[in-house]
């Protein structure tokens, strides 16, 4: 590119400050990394440990984030330089870094803080400082810090200043060294070859980078309407959309690292998150939680926040998948365990949902929660109604005075009910007690009896329990659930006379509640073959009818002990109610063909939800929590700690509303701090969200922001995507590709009417030619149809390439393995999420008849995860679905309009 010579001399003025700048940066940096001393040893000598541990861990914390800032910024010092003019007239030069804090005294300021947005405002913009100081962009550079043995240099640096627009430079260092090199030059030929060498590293507008490794690109420093949305205050509900390539993701992550950062955050956000710290035993920089729809994408996530310096282990990034069965098994109690509780098996094959259930996941939770929400408030006054009728006054006023707090209650109004309840508790707890030592003595006068007649009789009782366990027992149907025993939970012992004792006091209490209640006993059920053991080795009939009395009259009065704690862990055997219900009217459910135990993992999304949300919904009321020791509330305790300050979701449209409003459940009610990023066009599930108003459902309030600047893609890939939208009736995106970037590529490539041998060769010369085109092995990746063709194309290709040293990986199960130069093969269904300079499809036509409903998704999901070459095969023709975007195509990477239509052999 030809400057003025004006110009020349500022971007060689330009280029000394800049390596002048990243030398005293990162010599400061290592200089501190050296010093031996430290906050926590200045001051222990002069703290009293015993009564100061806090003070000095946190001080310990405050080094050990000093040393991490430290070795960035000796790793890179700095990753913008901007010259700005205020009103005054005055100048000043701002170099910004990408960690948390910067070295204030070498004019180096961390990208997070307010005044950091200066590195993304294009030149001519204006910007307010928090001081009210308006100051001009007059000039923007962007820096890519390389430590070469010679010393530092920039590469790929864009400048742009208003003399001038944007220009990159492929090394600084050089531009210096070839400025020096024509002060020597006198012969005329080293003159010329000067000139050349100077144009050849100054290259006009923004050049596209090659990408060599798989993973997410790294963009230090946002575009101004990415940097506006990651800088919006921490309590918001925000949701970026846009297509792939824009820095959805890259967005989330610059977010995250600076709101986990209180030095960046609002006085007012610092006080709240300081409060929830100290209630809840988390740290903010720990409380927060990213969901992503794959284990691959997962590993590349947590790459990415290394390069930010904020620490992701496996326990702050997840998958949805994994979470949701620690939650339902640990956590919760939805799924069995091998020592007991639990209401369901979690099986993801099992066919229990019907089309609509899938279609209108929304309206399903709602049918639900209605259904479990009125249930629960119904049986509640069914039992109030039967304590007001008791023979006892004592128990008929307490009843009365239940009830009338329980006809009251109103389906949005379950916390004040639950507050009335709680005046009633001493009372209740009171009466059960006394009902409860009198009944059990009843019964244990029964076993004594027997134990009299026969000292072995818990040890036979033991050794049959034995052999129920080795035996098939039906499942208990829902009768029996409602009759098992409902005291406070205990530990249950599993083997011997204690075992033994408890199985006989509980089917004893079981036998003598369904004489009371005029029920028949399941025969089949586990409690129903102890009853029939036992025979006549129980209660007399008149004890039966008596303490089956007093039982009933104890599970009414039980209900109301804890309604907090019976509301929220009833809701799973009030689903497998509420399923049955439905099952029979045709709704939601298929009618056979599964266990009552069974649940699909959709299905297990509901029963989270409706308990996610319902303590959720009562801890957010002010009075509960600040009363949540108290016995009234002391059951919600322990959601505590699943609630986090910040909840972050990528590729958010591959997860149902219903999982996503889990995921929203677990932001913490008084922060409400959720970010999620996708693409309906790439949605890769079934069940995904497929609009605005799955993800409104979610949040009412969700700020939704559309970013649409495309920097992955070449203007050929970008143009066949969004052909490929409007061909397969995707949702249409105004896309744009970045100003002054160089976005030319080449055609992308189809073969058709070829298999086996022919898809290998073509695919080994397509190879070859990026690898002549690029002068190195770019980041390239092959999708298959299935696992099991990960190995077999590898291997064939392995076979071809050798001659050359392209080694190709077999990436089984999505895992990446390998060097980064080489060719990765990958089953369709990992795809998502990264990116590559070159990709391949093998047999899309196959993918097409595999996968009817997701093809196009698939399709367009592979396509954008290419930057620069896109080659697909077919075994056949190309499918019908895609046939108009022929035109796009070529045989190898030529202009479009070179491939003839194919010719079967």
């Amino acid at each position: 590119m030809a400057l003025t010579a004006d110009s020349k001399q500022h971007v060689e003025d330009v280029a000394e400050d800049v390596l002048a700048q990243l030398e005293r940066t990162a010599s400061a940096a290592k200089a501190k990394l050296g010093e031996t001393a430290s906050l926590t040893t200045d001051v222990l000598a002069g703290v009293n440990t015993l009564t100061s541990g806090s003070a000095i861990q946190r001080l310990r914390e405050i080094d050990s984030q000093n040393r991490a800032s430290y070795e960035l910024l000796s790793r890179e010092p700095a990753i913008a330089r901007v010259v700005v003019e205020d009103e005054e007239g005055e100048r000043e030069t701002y170099y910004f870094c990408r960690g948390d804090q910067g070295m204030a005294n070498l004019g180096v300021i961390s990208y997070r803080a307010p005044i950091g947005r200066l590195a993304s405002l294009p030149v001519g913009e204006e910007f307010r400082r928090p001081d009210g100081r308006e100051l001009h962009v007059l000039e923007r550079t962007q820096l890519r810090p390389a430590a070469l043995p010679e010393g530092w240099d920039s590469r790929d640096t864009i400048v742009e200043a208003e003399a001038f627009g944007p220009i990159t430079i492929e090394s600084l260092r050089a531009l210096l060294t070839e400025v020096t090199g024509e002060e020597v030059t006198e012969d005329i030929l080293g003159q010329v070859l000067a000139e050349e060498t100077v144009k050849a590293n100054i290259i006009e507008g923004v050049r596209r980078s090659v990408i060599t490794k798989m993973g997410l690109r790294d963009q230090p420093v946002l575009d101004q309407y990415q940097d506006e949305i990651f800088r919006l205050p921490l309590d918001k509900r925000l949701l970026i959309l846009g297509p792939p390539g824009t820095g959805k993701t890259t967005t989330l992550i610059r977010r995250l690292g600076q709101k986990l950062d209180t030095a960046f955050l609002e006085e007012g956000e610092k006080r709240l998150v300081g409060s929830l710290g100290a209630t809840q035993g988390v740290a903010h920089s720990d409380s927060w939680l990213m969901f992503t729809p794959t284990e691959l994408l997962k590993q590349y996530l947590k790459e990415a926040f290394a390069r930010e310096g904020v620490p992701a282990s496996d326990l702050r990034i997840r998958t949805w998948h994994d979470y949701r069965r620690e939650l339902a098994r640990n956590a919760f109690g939805v799924l069995r365990t091998a020592t007991g509780g639990g209401t369901f098996v979690l099986k993801d094959g099992v066919q229990s949902l019907n089309v609509e259930a899938l279609a209108r996941p929304t309206q399903w939770y709602s049918d639900f929660d209605a259904w479990q929400r009125n249930v629960y408030v119904q049986e509640s006054r069914d039992a109030a109604v039967l304590l007001s009728q008791a023979a006892s006054s004592e128990v008929r006023d307490l009843g009365s005075r239940l009830a009338s707090i329980l006809e009251r209650a109103s389906d949005g109004a379950l916390a004040s009910t639950f507050a009335a309840l709680a005046a009633e508790l001493p009372k209740v707890q009171a009466l059960v007690s006394k009902l409860k030592e009198a009944s059990d003595a009843k019964i244990k006068g029964a076993l004594n009896l027997q134990l009299n007649r026969n000292r072995g009789f818990l040890d036979e009782l033991a050794r049959f329990l034995d052999g129920l366990q080795q035996t098939q027992v039906t499942d208990t149907d829902e009768a029996d659930d409602l009759d098992t025993d409902e005291e406070e939970e205990t530990a249950t012992p599993r083997t011997g006379r204690a075992a033994a004792l408890n199985a006989y006091m509980q089917a004893v209490r079981v036998q003598a509640r369904s004489v009371a209640a005029k029920r028949s006993l399941s025969k089949t059920s586990r409690t129903g073959k102890i009853v029939e053991w036992l025979g006549d080795r129980t209660l007399t009939e008149a004890d039966r009818a008596e303490v089956g009395a007093s039982l009933l009259v104890q599970t009414s009065a039980r209900r109301f002990t804890n309604p907090v704690k019976r509301y929220v862990d009833g809701i799973p055997k009030r689903y497998r109610a509420f399923r049955r219900q439905r099952q029979e009217d045709g709704t939601w459910y298929v009618k056979d063909g599964f266990e009552a135990r069974d649940i699909h993992p959709l299905e297990l999304d509901l029963v989270l939800l409706a308990i996610l949300r319902a303590a959720g919904d009562l801890i957010s009321k002010p009075n509960v929590l600040r009363d949540i020791d108290s016995p009234a509330w002391s059951s919600l305790q322990p959601f505590l700690g699943h609630f986090r300050n910040q909840i972050l979701v990528d590729e958010a449209t591959d997860f149902s509303p219903i999982q996503l409003a889990c995921m929203a459940a677990l932001a913490h009610p008084r922060l409400r701090s959720f970010f999620a990023c996708g693409d309906f066009n790439q949605r890769l599930t079934t069940w995904g969200a497929r609009s605005t108003d799955d993800l409104k459902w979610v949040f009412p309030d969700f700020d939704i922001k559309e970013i649409t600047v495309s920097y992955r893609q070449s203007k050929q890939l970008n143009e066949l995507a969004r052909a490929m939208i409007r061909a397969v009736g995707g949702t249409e995106q105004h896309v744009s590709l970045p100003a002054h970037v160089d976005s030319n590529g080449v055609a992308p490539a189809l073969l058709e009417y070829a298999a086996g041998e022919d898809v290998v060769a073509w695919l080994a010369d397509r190879i070859r030619e990026i690898y002549r085109f690029v002068g190195q092995l770019p980041s390239t990746a092959i999708f298959v149809n299935s696992e099991a063709e990960v190995a077999p194309v590898a291997d064939a290709l392995n076979t071809v390439l050798a001659e050359h040293n392209i080694q190709v990986i077999a990436c089984r199960e999505g895992q990446a393995v390998g060097q980064e130069s080489n060719v990765r093969v990958f089953d369709v269904q990992h795809i998502k999420g990264l990116e590559f300079e070159a990709v391949f499809f093998v047999a899309i036509d196959r993918l097409a008849a595999l996968h009817p409903e997701l093809f196009d998704k698939y399709l367009y999901v592979g396509t954008t995860r290419a930057a620069t070459y896109l080659g697909m095969t077919c075994e056949g023709a190309m499918p019908a679905a895609i046939e108009s975007l022929r035109a796009h195509f070529g045989q190898d990477w030529q202009a479009p309009g070179s491939l003839q239509a194919g010719t079967e052999q």
